[in-house]
């Protein structure tokens, strides 16, 4: 899912008026729930000014004249969106929720009999949570019985959807991923000095992507959710986004289906049909 970050210091002559501020935030925190307070300024203006010189406006104000006066938001939107929000992700991000997911998850629906999952990286950035939980479950199938699964990967941003297809990273950014995975699942270039590396075509056929916004009414992911992660996305939200947001995705959750949420997050106070497991694991009743 994306988040915003403060990122860009640099204060340029163009800087957004009050009241564009206060229209970029609402608008930003009505169509994503994502908080964008003042503090937040010098980040939104230096991501929106390298969205403002692409479409070829000369100042900040201009380009919030066209998207609010004009009718601009009409087809600018997504792309608004895309500019303003980051996405920080790793591969194994919190392995402990990897490692629950291999030796308690599988190994008790194993036992009741299962053999095919559906889970869903419900916001997948650039596509390493959605890999590193198929390289997860094809050890699993390989180590214990074959199993089948599919993986459903959503965010809100079309950039990093478009990345995530492709699933080509930097090698480095692979540094976490075990070595006997890295063997299987990943292909290195033929070429020289070419530090890219990409998902093995196999793994990525288990991975569907698709985009979804957290704040739409419902959430049309097809058929109950084995497992949800949805992790350090929360954080991003008030309190009643968070219990909104909350609550459809344990609607997407199959009974006994498990809910993973980010180690800095937390659903106390919210009425939800589920039970703590392990920290920031919960089962649906």
């Amino acid at each position: 899912m994306s988040s915003v970050q403060a990122t860009y210091s640099d204060r340029s002559v163009d800087q957004l008026s009050a009241k564009n501020f206060r229209r970029l935030s609402a608008f930003v925190s009505s169509y994503s729930g994502i908080k964008m307070p003042s503090g937040k300024q010098t980040m939104l203006e230096g991501r929106l000014r390298r969205r403002m010189r692409s479409t070829g406006f000369e100042s900040l104000d201009e380009y919030c004249a066209y998207l609010f006066d004009n009718g601009g938001l009409d087809t600018e939107a997504v792309a608004l969106i895309d500019a303003v929000t980051t996405n920080k992700t790793d591969f194994f991000r919190e392995p402990k929720h990897f490692e629950y997911l291999e030796r308690q998850v599988l190994p008790a629906f194993v036992r009741g009999g299962r053999t095919s999952f559906r889970l869903w990286s419900a916001a997948c950035s650039v596509g390493a949570e959605p890999y590193t939980i198929a390289m997860v479950m094809a050890g699993f199938a390989e180590r214990s019985r074959p199993i089948d699964y599919f993986i459903l990967a959503t965010d809100l941003s079309t950039d990093v959807l478009a990345a995530a297809r492709k699933g080509i990273y930097p090698e480095g950014m692979l540094a976490p991923v075990p070595n006997a995975y890295m063997q299987r699942f990943v292909k290195r270039s033929s070429e020289p000095n070419n530090n890219l590396v990409r998902i093995a075509p196999a793994l990525r056929s288990k991975v569907g992507f698709a985009r979804l916004n957290f704040m739409d009414d419902a959430y049309p992911v097809g058929e109950p959710m084995d497992v949800i992660f949805c992790r350090n996305v929360l954080i991003y939200f008030d309190k009643p986004t968070q219990a909104k947001v909350l609550g459809r995705l344990c609607d997407r959750l199959a009974p006994g289906g498990y809910l993973f949420i980010g180690h800095s997050e937390s659903i106390t106070g919210f009425n939800l049909p589920v039970r703590t497991v392990a920290n920031t694991i919960f089962q649906k009743i």
